[in-house]
């Protein structure tokens, strides 16, 4: 059984996405946690986190924080979910690349455009257009970064951009994009599970 440490409306809501596409068991656990933007909540003692932050999951006496690293383990630890190549199958090196894009260049654009650092940094504002130039060109040659397939790694980027859409450009493309991603079953199921009723739901 997977276990989520799970605070609604926050980075961890989107693993409950995921571990609803792996179609495997899992619990949620609820956990408190200081929301830096508004200057509620509260570190929870329960919390494994080694921060004291969401996501994070335990699996088989093993646990794993930050979103990256729950992604690739629980793509490898089950393939039959078909979230992205393994080690040893084709496209393993691009599905990485992806992996690894996301975290080094979306999420940094992401929060200097919310930040609205972009304006007072060329550099900034040169690396979010780099950014902004490798998903449109992607967007152009299939339906998702990887073509045809969806993955994991579409699974980090839909919910960055859904965090921070206004700070995007606007594209037809994109939009439709987000569409995708966002009308899979297993994304329109968050919704209610994200919810106290629907964490009650689920545990």
């Amino acid at each position: 059984m997977i276990t989520l440490f799970h605070a609604p409306q926050s980075r961890s809501s989107r693993m409950i996405w995921l571990l609803e596409e792996l179609g495997e068991p899992y619990e949620i656990r609820p956990v408190s946690i200081f929301r830096p933007q508004t200057g509620e909540g509260a570190a929870d003692a329960a919390n494994p986190h080694p921060d004291k932050r969401v996501p994070a999951i335990r699996h088989n006496g093993q646990l794993l924080a930050e979103s990256v690293a729950i992604v690739l383990y629980l793509t490898e630890e089950f393939p039959q979910a078909d979230l992205g190549p393994v080690a040893g199958e084709a496209q393993r090196a691009e599905f990485l690349t992806w992996v690894a894009w996301y975290v080094a260049e979306l999420e940094p654009a992401l929060f200097a455009g919310l930040a609205g650092e972009l304006a007072g940094s060329p550099a900034k504002q040169r690396s979010y257009e780099v950014a902004m130039r490798r998903l449109e060109g992607a967007l152009a040659k299939g339906p998702y970064l990887m073509g045809d397939r969806f993955t994991a790694a579409d699974f980090l980027v839909c919910t960055a951009i859904n965090f921070g859409r206004r700070i995007f450009p606007e594209s037809t493309a994109l939009d439709a994009y987000l569409a995708r991603c966002n009308s899979r079953p297993a994304a329109q199921r968050v919704q209610v599970l994200d919810t106290a009723a629907g964490l009650q739901q689920a545990a």
